[in-house]
């Protein structure tokens, strides 16, 4: 697959903390990769999303450390290659690519794991252990509790809607229009 890059303001890149991956960001990879563009290395294009929130703004998805660093050494333009996810969970996406040096830290694994949930209660423990780099089982004890009260949820809701005398196919016509709108 190729990608096409392009030069755009590192003005125009913003850093949208709901869907970084980490904890914080590592200063000393920072000024490692500022040292090594101030010595003229080339590097990777940065990945970058449009921010439909902001018109003519990107959200980073990969290379947060280079992005930090060319901001430190007074870069102004910078190569990216922006990115069209269909659909694919942009939080998701950014665990997948935290695969430098550093791998995601078992608490940011499991952060990750329980925004992602948050965010789409659909997703399956397969493709959120797919991102993060751990087993669905892993996954399934990271979220186990918000499954559970998802579930709790649909029962109270379905407690009440029994109580309420409502046919069945109410109830499920119901439940169905409350799912779909999270």
């Amino acid at each position: 697959m190729t990608q096409t890059t392009t030069t755009i303001p590192i003005a125009s890149i913003i850093l949208d903390e709901d869907i970084y991956p980490r904890k914080s960001i590592d200063p000393r990879r920072v000024g490692i990769f500022a040292e090594n563009i101030r010595d003229g290395f080339k590097f990777d294009p940065m990945e970058v999303e449009p921010d439909s929130d902001h018109p003519g703004m990107y959200r980073l998805l990969d290379g947060t450390h280079r992005w930090s660093a060319y901001k430190t050494t007074g870069v102004t333009e910078v190569k990216v290659v922006i990115k069209n996810l269909n659909g694919e969970d942009p939080l998701l996406y950014a665990a997948k690519k935290a695969i430098g040096p550093r791998q995601l830290t078992e608490d940011e694994a499991r952060d990750t794991a329980r925004r992602a949930y948050n965010k789409n209660p659909a997703l399956t423990s397969s493709d959120i252990g797919k991102a993060i780099g751990r087993s669905r089982q892993t996954v399934d004890s990271y979220i186990a509790d918000l499954r559970a009260a998802t579930q709790l949820d649909i029962d109270l809701k379905i407690f009440r809607m029994n109580r309420l005398g409502i046919p069945q196919r109410a109830k499920g016509d119901r439940l169905i229009f409350i799912l779909e709108r999270g």
